[in-house]
């Protein structure tokens, strides 16, 4: 690793992070579907579903919000990162003593930056909807983790995209699955209501395991072996997605 890395990547992030500052626009989008999708199920669907709990849903789903919160804001990682590949940016870059890993490192903290306001704001707009948890500090720093880490592993394969694409409706599209993932979930409905194969997808996925273990934080229940099973996934997506992307980086500027 270059000695300049750490330095290099504080430039660029400053950077992406002013870009960001000056168009507010996109961390407002994001946040604006998984809050339309909360207030939707709430408010119109929510008397309807039975979850099998006292809670009340918005306490139930906000886990499986959360997630999309999520999948929707790395979206834009892939297309800034699109964007600044046709820009000819990339370049300039190479023929600059700048460290290269640089280069996508200031791109996925930014997404995790950009990521963790939306999540705040969309907790906020949950508490204002009547979201309540009695979960002790241990417990809302082990949310944080799971979804930090759920963050970097979306962020990383976002990058992938962001690197392949021929256009920008390309770099972004390929968050759709990933946002319509939840719904084939425990997020919003339990799976025992589901029909067997659906069940048994829904069952063994990694979002219901994430969901299942944010939701015990969140309710002071025994997570059991799914908080293990949720940062088994959650590494596990990283690591594969940070070697793909870096192999992809890597013939791109080559």
């Amino acid at each position: 690793m270059s000695k300049h890395f750490f330095a290099d990547t504080g430039v660029l992030l400053g950077r992406s992070l002013r870009h960001i500052a000056r168009s507010p626009d996109t961390i407002v989008t994001t946040a604006i579907m998984p809050i339309a999708m909360m207030l939707m199920f709430v408010y119109v669907f929510g008397g309807a579903i039975k979850t099998g709990s006292d809670a009340s849903y918005v306490n139930y789903m906000l886990p499986g919000i959360l997630l999309i919160t999520v999948a929707s804001g790395v979206a834009y990682t892939a297309f800034r990162l699109f964007s600044d590949l046709q820009s000819g940016i990339f370049e300039r870059f190479q023929s600059m003593p700048t460290a290269r890993s640089a280069v996508l490192w200031a791109h996925v903290l930014t997404s995790l930056v950009a990521n963790v306001i939306s999540l705040v704001v969309v907790q906020l707009v949950a508490l204002v909807m009547g979201f309540r948890s009695s979960a002790g500090v241990t417990a809302w720093l082990a949310v944080a983790g799971i979804l930090v880490l759920f963050t970097l592993a979306l962020t990383w394969l976002a990058i992938i995209p962001g690197l392949t694409a021929k256009t920008s409706d390309g770099a972004s599209a390929f968050s759709f699955p990933l946002i319509f993932l939840p719904f084939l979930s425990s997020a919003f409905v339990p799976t025992a209501t589901m029909p067997g194969p659906v069940r048994l997808f829904a069952e063994h996925q990694p979002v219901t395991s994430i969901v299942n273990a944010i939701r015990s934080l969140f309710t002071q229940q025994p997570v059991g072996t799914d908080i293990w099973i949720a940062l088994g996934w959650c590494v596990g997506l990283l690591l594969v997605a940070y070697v793909f992307a870096t192999n992809t980086y890597r013939r791109k500027i080559s």
